[in-house]
């Protein structure tokens, strides 16, 4: 069982619950190194479809828990990076960060990484590095320009400061802001709706989107050849949803 989060399988979503509440969820290597298991494990699992993760308590996650640095804690690689999921760039599956409160730093990054990200009322972002002395080097100096434009990004990089759910909805990092009681049932709507596509053309757009940014050409990210795609072509979904559609029925997708 994981010792530094709970995991949740039920109708085709993932959902993962960060447990370390008494220090904002912030992650020492060994919970790092736990979460890229239990990623790697949703990537493996052909019933699962969709991922949410979110934090016990106050929390979403304060990111790199510098104490357990402090304290001379042991270091232990972590290659897919903070909650697994920062360095980790062959996820197809989506995944949707249920925001419920602090999101700083490695937490903001782990955020940043998800495909989808739900904020409660309550939730509070922040890169605040440069005022320790430090750079946002886990893909948030990456992934926020890439997400909100350089000078939005750069407007929150520079100073440190602290953003609201609702001014990140406006920047545009956000998706949607909820009643803090209704978070985790906001996710799990997205995820629902995720779960009514096919799983595998939700995969292969979701990895066209990203691959394409790799071009300054939007020709040539069209004439690129996706081998998510030619998966999805190759599905018996494939085929499903056209013959679903003209039977007027609900498709009935395997996810193969």
């Amino acid at each position: 069982m994981p010792e530094y989060c709970s995991i949740d399988k039920n109708d085709h979503v993932m959902t993962v619950t960060l447990e370390r509440p008494d220090r904002l969820n912030a992650l020492h290597p060994p919970a790092n190194a736990e979460l890229g298991e239990v990623f790697d494990d949703f990537a493996g699992d052909d019933d699962m479809w969709v991922a949410i993760i979110t934090g016990r308590g106050r929390g979403f996650s304060a990111g790199n828990d510098l104490r357990y640095q402090a304290e001379g804690g042991e270091r232990v690689p972590m290659p897919r990076g903070f909650a697994g999921l920062t360095s980790r760039f062959d996820l197809h599956k989506p995944v949707i960060a249920a925001v419920n409160g602090v999101s700083m730093g490695g937490g903001f990054e782990i955020a940043l990484a998800c495909d989808l990200i739900i904020a409660s009322e309550k939730a509070l972002f922040a890169l605040p590095e440069p005022k320790v002395g430090l750079a946002a080097l886990a893909g948030g100096l990456n992934r926020l320009p890439r997400q909100i434009g350089s000078k939005r990004a750069l407007g929150m990089i520079l100073t440190g400061r602290h953003v609201s759910a609702e001014e990140g909805m406006a920047l545009g990092f956000v998706n949607e802001v909820v009643p803090h009681d209704d978070l985790m049932n906001a996710a799990r709507r997205w995820a629902n709706d995720i779960c009514q596509c096919a799983p595998l053309s939700i995969r292969a757009s979701k990895d066209v989107v990203y691959r394409s940014l790799d071009y300054a050409s939007l020709e040539d990210s069209m004439k690129e050849s996706y081998e998510s795609v030619k998966a999805m072509a190759k599905s018996e979904d494939y085929i499903e949803g056209p013959r679903a559609f003209s039977e007027k029925r609900p498709p009935n997708w395997k996810g193969r």
